[in-house]
């Protein structure tokens, strides 16, 4: 783990950005006691496009297991449109 000090975080921040992006974790230490710690944020998971293994089984846990067919879906909206006419 590298540190610095606030100032450093202030004045010479690419600096402490490279490290970061070399995967280091930095303590931030103000009159030599720790006072923050940064590290790369997570999201590298987050932005990585889901798979479709991985969409479906979100879609059986939001849905409860229950899926619609696109028939069921267009006979639904036609009896919905049916209704509005008449």
């Amino acid at each position: 783990m590298r540190t610095a000090t606030v100032r450093e975080l202030r004045n010479e921040f690419s600096k402490l950005e490279s490290w970061l992006a070399n995967g280091e974790t930095i303590e931030i230490c103000r009159r030599g006691e720790p006072v923050a710690t940064l590290t790369q944020p997570c999201s590298t998971e987050k932005t990585r496009k889901p798979t479709l293994d991985e969409l479906i089984a979100r879609r059986d846990r939001d849905s409860g297991g229950t899926t619609v067919s696109l028939e069921q879906l267009a006979e639904e909206k036609a009896f919905a449109l049916e209704g509005q006419q008449g």
